[in-house]
């Protein structure tokens, strides 16, 4: 367990990943549909390495990966850009479109701080840090604006439990523990295979229309996770 000043760094990256982050999230979702906010934070890959690139001492990042990131981010867009584009464009998607960047940016710098930190500690102990950090500051900040009002029901509570064990505990800790141990452009991909998982699912659970454009997109996705993969690996 860290102590002391160590404890500085996983809550840092925390409130940076999931506090502005995942706030700025939430906020850009009540102004845009969901869908379209899926079609917009797919650039996060590109603001993750370019603010690599950037900061002093990054690390040299293949500049053909790009190819390959963009390959994925054109599949992705293929997957889920035809319903998001059907919402249409107005005053609102702008404004939800710069909340996400706000978003990007700092998802992608608290990742590249956690990454360079390099410690020893479990990465499912900094997860833990990192969400407890936030939900007391995020916490703090609800009792100030003294909004509490929540409306729970077994439909809510369900989702919560569901959220907390496998977005939190099991997918958060999963993406620490890729920090840890791969190139930072391999990491930063995951973006474009979240639609992937997101209309499997949609078919197995729901029925959801699954067809060639379901099929040629994930194969075009795959192919820019592949390429990236292969890019990054040299320099």
């Amino acid at each position: 367990m860290p102590k002391g000043a160590e404890l500085y760094g996983p809550i840092g990256t925390g409130l940076l990943t999931l506090g502005v982050g995942n706030y700025a999230l939430t906020l850009a979702e009540t102004h845009i549909p969901s869908g379209l906010a899926a079609l917009f934070i797919t650039v996060n890959p590109f603001w993750i390495v370019g603010v690599e690139m950037l900061i002093p001492g990054g690390d040299r990042i293949n500049p053909k990966a790009f190819i390959g990131m963009a390959i994925g981010f054109a599949g992705a867009v293929w997957l889920v850009g035809p319903e998001a584009l059907s919402s249409g464009f107005n005053g609102e998607t702008v404004k939800g479109f710069l909340i996400l960047q706000v978003s990007c940016v700092s998802w992608s710098l608290g990742s590249i701080l956690q990454k360079r930190r390099n410690a020893k500690t479990n990465p499912i102990l900094v997860g833990a840090i990192q969400q407890a950090s936030v939900g007391i500051a995020v916490g703090l900040l609800c009792l100030v604006q003294g909004d509490w009002n929540v409306q729970l029901s077994p439909r809510v509570l369900g989702a919560v439990v569901y959220l907390a064990i496998f977005g939190s505990i099991v997918a958060y800790s999963a993406y620490l523990y890729a920090l840890q141990h791969l190139p930072l452009a391999i990491v930063s991909i995951y973006m474009y295979i979240n639609p992937v998982v997101a209309v499997t699912l949609g078919w197995l659970f729901y029925r959801e229309d699954f067809g060639f454009k379901e099929l040629g997109a994930m194969l075009v996705i795959f192919s820019g996770v592949w390429l990236v993969k292969k890019l990054s690996a040299t320099t």
